[in-house]
């Protein structure tokens, strides 16, 4: 019997064979990986028997929290009845019809179709290649471009990658693709200036239609933003944004495309981020919540719009994945949708834990180096700033994110930084009391650097 390797000889083995993603390994290396053994609820623990809040939900994604069995004894069931068939030639499989089904009755009526995939930038890739079909079979081949908008996140394929406004990522592979533009992002704390935040909100979404007007609308494609930037630095835009986005792609002619992989099942208090704007995207990626992270698997939502003429006038559409519409992982995330709707999460989000996280949030912005603190729903954005009164921000500003990310690790809450943002997303489970834990824990990190760093 093959012993159980010992945590040094498992971080010797990482170290030898595991490239991790977004990450210097060389220094990841040198400093030693941290090894995640079990998890239950909201908490996680590591090899040293450390245990965590973890304020983030895995990575945007553990939604129902961890330790939930009936979702391990669904994928168990279909593993013993069918463990694996693809959805090519004509086949598919009761799970992947049935979460096809589920999915739509939470969509809206205007959204009746699912395209299964393995992640969310596998759905990014799907809908970018869907959308030129589109514009092809109605007779407008011409009609390639992709307007995308700076710091925004669709994952890191090439196409994921190149859709994303990350300049980093770009450098790296030639990046971006021909055929996608950018615009502005609607931060307005850090780009309003002196514009009123429903100002900014206009001249942001604005910035689509002059993009639209330089391309010309007959070489326009699609446009695609998420509801909340996520990896972004969870960027909330004003009010003013989404209406007036909606309305100049309905009037010019552009596919509008809601990224919901992270703001989609429940996160902001409605099952999809764009139910919360109130507009109506023609393609949806959707991944991360649909399981819970559980299992992967993705998808991209078709409006009737499009399925129409995907259906009726494309004929073959030469796309898709060995994994397409898993068996098990669909299993998994049918139970995993049973549990948000039989527990009444997103309501819970929308009438209770969100409010409450939201009054425990908004009072992180008394402390003397908070700027604004933002959130929807369960997820929020805190903009660390050098000086409250001007909007000045903090010279380094990736050091001091990572300052206060730092401190709140060492003492047992795991927060995200992006820059000068700390960034929250924890499960719709959590209780009040860890919600009042967080915002304690926080606040000593805030304290940490207003002590450590003056500028």
């Amino acid at each position: 019997m093959n012993e159980k390797p010992t945590i040094s000889n498992l971080a010797a083995i990482d170290a030898a064979h595991h490239i991790h993603p977004f990450s210097d390994m060389k220094e990841l290396n040198a400093k030693g990986t941290r090894i995640i053994e079990r998890a239950e609820g909201r908490h996680i623990w590591d090899s040293t028997g450390k245990k965590y809040l973890d304020g983030f939900a895995g990575l945007w994604c553990v939604n129902v929290g961890y330790g939930r069995k009936s979702i391990a004894d669904a994928a168990y069931r279909q593993m013993q009845e069918l463990p694996y068939y693809n959805s090519f030639f004509g086949t598919t499989t009761p799970p992947a019809i049935l979460l096809a089904q589920k999915i739509a009755s939470h969509a809206g009526p205007h959204m009746n179709r699912v395209f299964f995939t393995n992640s969310g930038s596998e759905a990014t890739d799907t809908w970018f290649r869907m959308a030129r079909v589109y514009w092809k079979a109605l007779g407008m081949p011409e009609k390639t471009l992709v307007i995308a908008r700076r710091n925004g996140y669709h994952g890191s394929t090439v196409a994921g990658a190149s859709l994303g406004g990350m300049k980093l990522m770009h450098e790296q592979g030639n990046l971006p693709i021909d055929g996608i533009h950018h615009i502005g992002q609607p931060y307005w704390y850090a780009e309003g200036g002196d514009l009123s935040p429903e100002e900014f909100g206009l001249q942001a979404a604005r910035e689509l239609e002059a993009k639209i007007d330089e391309l010309g609308e007959d070489k326009v494609a699609a446009f695609v933003a998420e509801p909340i930037q996520g990896a972004g630095g969870v960027i909330i835009p004003p009010d003013t944004y989404w209406p007036e986005i909606s309305r100049i792609c309905k009037a010019r002619n552009i596919l509008l495309v809601s990224d919901e992989v992270i703001c989609g099942f429940g996160r902001l208090g409605s099952w999809f981020g764009y139910q919360h704007y109130g507009f109506e995207p023609d393609l949806a990626p959707i991944a991360k919540g649909l399981s819970s992270g559980y299992l992967p698997i993705g998808g991209v939502l078709v409006s009737d719009r499009v399925a129409d003429v995907m259906v009726n006038e494309v004929g073959d559409f030469f796309h898709g994945y060995t994994y397409s519409g898993h068996p098990v992982a669909a299993a998994a995330a049918l139970e995993n949708l049973r549990i948000i709707e039989d527990e009444g999460l997103v309501e819970r989000i929308r009438d209770d834990i969100g409010p409450y996280f939201a009054k425990g949030w908004k009072s992180l912005e008394a402390h003397p180096v908070v700027g604004q603190a933002d959130c929807v729903g369960l997820i929020g954005g805190l903009q660390l700033a050098a000086d409250k009164a001007t909007r000045r921000r903090y010279a380094k500003a990736d050091d001091i994110g990572s300052l206060v990310r730092n401190h709140c690790l060492e003492n047992g809450l795991i927060m995200r930084a992006t820059a000068d943002r700390m960034l929250a997303s924890p499960a719709f489970t959590i209780t009040r009391g860890e919600v009042d834990e967080m915002v304690e824990t926080l606040s000593k990190a805030l304290d940490h650097l207003a002590e450590t760093v003056t500028e």
